[in-house]
C-alpha cells in the first residue's frame, strides 16, 4: 500500500457494508460509506425488532450446509469470520451475547439499536465518513462511481470500492435490488432476485379464512419431499406464514416456479407415533364421540388444527367422518396444503438470487471491474432464519474488506 492512505468507498450501510468499512479503516484506508437511506442500518434495526438473532452456536459441520447451493461461496468468508469471531466482535462493542435454548445467539440486550450505536461511534472515531441519500447508479467510463443524490448526480473516484447493497426484501428500508441493472449492463451474471424466508399463498375456503385468520399451528412438523422443518405455521388471510414455512421456502418456491404449485405436508402430531394416534382415535370414537370431538380430546388438537383437517377433507371430497381410524391418523400426520405462489419479495424476510459466484475472484473482487468488491445479500446465496443470514452478511463484508486491502497493497 502506498504511503498516502488510499480512498475506499463502501456502497450500502447494512451489516455487510459497515463490516467492510471497519476492516478497510482498520487497514489504513480512508473510507466513505454511501447509502440511499437517510440513516444507516435500517434493515438491521428492523431485524432486531423481535430480538436480534445475530448468529447460531451449532458446529460448522451443520452450520455450512444451511447455505445449500451457496455454501461454496459463503464458506471461505465464514472461515475468516466465524460465529465465535462475531461474538467476540459484539463483546468488543460492549454487547456480550447469550445462547438461547434453540442454539440461536443474541446480544444480551436482545436489541439491535445498542449494538448499532456503538458500532457507528467506533466507525466515526476511526474517521469513516457517511454520505446518506446517495443511490449508486453504476460507473462512468473511467471507473468512477455514479450516484443520484437530492442535489443531482455525483461522480466519485476512489482507489477501491465495496458494493453491499442487499437484496430486494423490505425495499422501504433501503435494499430495492435496482443495482442489478447496472451490473447486468456490465455483462455480469445476476440471477433474478426472488423471495426467501417467505410465506405462500393458499386458496383457503371463506369459512376457514374468516374463522382462523391469524391463528398459529403450534409444534407442527412440515415436509416437502426430502425437506423437513419443525416450528410454527400461522394461517393468514392470504395463505401460510411462520418459521416452519420459511425454513422450506427455497425448495417450495422453486417447485412452485417449475410446476405452478407445491403441496406442503403438515404433521399435526410429530411427537406421537402413528400407532398411538390410531389407538387414541379408536378409543374416543368407540365412545361415540364425533370426529371433531375425538380430534380435540384424544389428540388435543387446537380448533385451527381441526379446521385444517376439515379443509383438506373438503378439498379431497371425502369427509373426515367417512374415514376409518387409520386413514384419519394418516391425514393427521400429513395434512396436504397446496401452495399457489410465494408471497411478494417486498414482504419477504430475505431474498435469493443475485450476483453469481463466478463473477467474483477469491477476494470477492468483480472480475469485470478490478478494484470493485461485493458482499452481503446481493450475492447469490440464501439461508434460513436462525442467525445464518446475518452471519453471512458480516462474514462476506469482512472478506470483501480484506480483499480490497490486499488488492490495494499490490498496487
Amino acid at each position: 500500500m502506498s504511503p498516502v492512505s488510499p480512498r475506499a468507498a463502501v456502497v450500502g450501510a447494512g451489516p455487510a457494508g459497515l463490516m467492510a468499512a471497519e476492516v478497510l479503516s482498520r487497514g489504513g484506508a480512508r473510507v466513505t460509506v454511501f447509502d440511499r437511506m437517510p440513516t444507516p442500518g435500517r434493515k438491521f434495526l428492523m431485524a432486531g425488532r423481535g430480538g436480534l438473532n445475530i448468529t447460531h452456536s451449532e458446529g460448522m459441520d451443520r452450520f455450512l450446509p444451511r447455505y445449500g447451493a451457496g455454501e461454496a461461496l459463503v464458506a471461505p468468508a465464514l472461515a475468516g469470520f466465524d460465529p465465535d469471531a462475531l461474538r467476540r466482535w459484539c463483546a468488543e462493542l460492549g454487547e456480550d451475547t447469550t445462547v438461547g435454548s434453540s442454539g440461536r445467539v443474541f446480544p444480551r440486550s436482545f436489541k439491535a439499536s445498542p449494538l448499532l450505536r456503538a458500532w457507528l461511534r467506533r466507525l466515526g472515531t476511526a474517521g469513516v465518513a457517511f454520505r446518506p441519500r446517495h443511490r449508486w447508479t453504476g460507473w462512468v467510463g473511467d471507473g468512477a462511481l455514479r450516484f443520484a443524490a437530492p442535489d443531482g448526480e455525483h461522480v466519485e473516484r476512489f482507489d477501491a470500492a465495496v458494493l453491499a447493497m442487499g437484496g430486494a426484501s423490505w425495499p422501504q428500508l433501503g435494499s430495492d435490488g435496482r443495482w442489478t441493472e447496472a451490473l447486468r449492463a456490465e455483462g455480469a451474471a445476476v440471477s433474478p432476485l426472488a423471495p426467501s424466508n417467505c410465506g405462500f399463498a393458499v386458496a383457503w375456503s371463506d369459512a376457514f379464512r374468516d374463522r382462523f385468520e391469524g391463528q398459529p399451528l403450534k409444534h407442527v412438523a412440515l415436509s416437502f419431499g426430502p425437506h423437513q422443518s419443525r416450528g410454527e405455521a400461522v394461517v393468514t388471510r392470504a395463505g401460510l406464514e411462520g418459521g416452519g414455512v420459511y425454513a422450506l421456502s427455497g425448495p417450495l418456491r422453486d417447485a412452485v416456479a417449475a410446476e405452478g404449485s407445491a403441496v406442503l405436508a403438515v404433521d399435526l402430531q410429530p411427537d406421537r407415533p402413528r400407532e398411538a394416534v390410531v389407538a387414541r382415535l379408536a378409543a374416543a370414537r368407540a365412545g361415540k364421540a364425533s370426529v371433531s370431538t375425538a380430534l380435540r380430546k384424544a389428540l388435543h388438537l387446537s380448533p385451527v388444527a381441526v379446521g385444517l383437517l376439515q379443509e383438506a377433507a373438503h378439498a379431497e371430497g371425502r369427509p373426515l367422518g367417512a374415514r376409518d381410524d387409520a386413514e384419519l391418523a394418516a391425514l393427521v400426520g400429513a395434512v396436504p396444503v397446496r401452495l399457489d405462489a410465494p408471497m411478494p419479495i417486498a414482504g419477504a424476510i430475505s431474498s435469493a438470487g443475485g450476483l453469481a459466484a463466478a463473477e467474483l475472484d477469491a477476494r470477492h473482487m468483480l472480475r469485470r471491474r478490478p478494484g470493485t468488491f461485493a458482499a452481503g445479500e446481493m450475492l447469490d446465496w440464501e439461508a434460513p432464519t436462525g442467525g445464518y443470514l446475518l452471519q453471512a452478511c458480516f462474514a462476506t463484508g469482512a472478506a470483501a474488506g480484506a480483499g480490497a486491502l490486499a488488492w490495494l497493497a499490490e498496487r
